[in-house]
């Protein structure tokens, strides 16, 4: 039931959104030129790995030695309204209707990740990670790792349409408000080395 909610209300946003989903492409050509998409593999469900695509919010900016600029000084004006508006993430509609990612579950991170977990914090990994989640609605990237990964878990253990629908709901109202969006200090989100990296928080 859940996956047959998911293509249908993804194709029905992609088919309502698609003037939006139109424009943005358009602006981030503008503003932050090419590629549009910003493309990087994730762990899904059991781990499968699949191609994550959203919107780019930053640039492709170097030093002079030719290594990759800190987040805070490629993030533009245009990307952090992209990011605080959740807007960079609407083309992720096309991995849900692909059944890679679900609308809501635990948000799919990176890959060097995998190593990093504890065996209760894998157990992530037993859904579809989602647009959103239950981390995304309390705290997002204010939140550290333990207590994210905690609440990972816990919607893994009690996940029903039911609680779905009322994480939307908060996601609503969270993106109307714009909490959480960066981490303190960080301009994005700081790595995570580990199960005891208490400090550190997560987009």
């Amino acid at each position: 039931m859940k996956r047959l909610v998911d293509f249908m209300a993804a194709l029905a946003g992609l088919l309502l959104l698609w003037p939006l989903i139109l424009l943005l492409m358009l602006l981030v050509r503008l503003f932050l030129g090419s590629p549009i998409f910003f493309k990087q593999l994730r762990p899904g469900r059991g781990g499968h790995v699949f191609q994550i695509i959203k919107f780019r919010t930053m640039l492709n900016a170097k030093s002079a030695e030719g290594r990759m600029l800190p987040d805070e000084e490629r993030l533009t004006r245009f990307g952090r309204s992209l990011r605080s508006t959740s807007l960079d993430e609407l083309p992720e509609l096309w991995n849900v209707l692909r059944g890679d990612m679900s609308l809501v579950g635990p948000r799919p991170l990176l890959l060097n990740y995998l190593d990093c977990y504890t065996a209760d914090q894998a157990r992530r990994h037993e859904v579809r990670p989602g647009i959103t989640g239950l981390a995304q609605v309390n705290g997002r990237n204010a939140l550290n790792w333990p207590d994210k990964f905690a609440l990972d878990v816990w919607y893994v253990d009690n996940r029903s349409l039911w609680l779905d629908l009322r994480i939307l709901v908060a996601t609503v109202l969270q993106v109307f408000g714009r909490r959480g969006i960066s981490s303190e200090g960080h301009a994005t989100m700081p790595e995570f080395t580990g199960s005891t990296d208490a400090g550190d928080s997560i987009r």
